[in-house]
């Protein structure tokens, strides 16, 4: 049997799959990032991920709420959260160190108008 050499190798396929990898990185990437406001989050035995859009409500260490990147009362989020759908997914990112009242002041906000998805993020810790 005559075998022939290989005069040329075929890099297509090879760039496609490093265009893939290349792709999955970016994608993932963007998940890492959590949230723009510095939050120390609570620890629990399970956390949950969901890559539904959601809305963000954050909770600064001072206390401070933000809704969409910017400082907000809890009286101006109502009248902002009033506008919404009642399906619309929240996840709420409060800092271990607030004081529990500000946490129930927000989560209160998000009952008394009607929504029943919000997702508290912690991170996972050991038990």
């Amino acid at each position: 049997m005559d075998e022939k050499q290989f005069e040329s190798m075929n890099m297509i396929p090879f760039i496609d799959i490093m265009l893939v990898l290349l792709t999955i990185v970016l994608t993932t990437s963007s998940f890492i990032a959590g949230g723009r406001i510095t939050v120390n989050l609570p620890q629990a035995s399970a956390s949950a991920a969901d890559a539904k859009e959601l809305e963000t409500i954050e909770i600064d260490a001072a206390g401070t709420v933000y809704y969409a990147g910017a400082a907000i009362g809890i009286e101006p989020l109502k009248a902002r959260l009033a506008a919404l759908d009642s399906n619309t997914p929240f996840l709420l990112r409060a800092d271990k160190a607030v004081p529990l009242q500000q946490f129930i002041d927000v989560a209160d906000a998000l009952k008394q108008l009607g929504f029943s998805r919000v997702a508290v993020q912690t991170e996972a810790g050991k038990r």
